[in-house]
């Protein structure tokens, strides 16, 4: 019996998960979100919902997927939450990116 070597096929899961980051970071509104946060290094929602001219309910449904993916970090100071970029994974989602657009998949 031959063993396979394509070990992409078993990771089902891994690959649900990826996909996942990558249609987190890749939606309009949350690029735009990530724009803000990284000319100001951190925002309470309220200054992103005014910023973008949007719902406050809106705003936190795209803050809480960007957190699910940590790519947003979030403090409490006092009563108000400030979010921030995690500069640590953004920074590994542009490698894996790079990655793919320069090795895997090039022009």
């Amino acid at each position: 019996m031959q063993h396979s070597q394509i070990l992409l096929i078993n990771k089902g899961e891994e690959i649900k998960k990826a996909a996942k980051v990558f249609r987190a970071i890749d939606h309009p509104l949350r690029k735009q979100i990530l724009k803000i946060l990284d000319a100001k290094s951190q925002a309470t929602v309220t200054e992103i919902y005014v910023n973008l001219n949007i719902e406050q309910s809106v705003a936190s449904q795209h803050l809480k997927i960007l957190k699910e993916i940590k790519a947003v970090e979030a403090e409490r100071k006092g009563k108000a939450i400030l979010y921030k970029p995690n500069y640590n994974n953004l920074t590994k989602l542009e490698k894996i990116v790079t990655e793919i657009v320069t090795t895997i998949i090039p022009d």
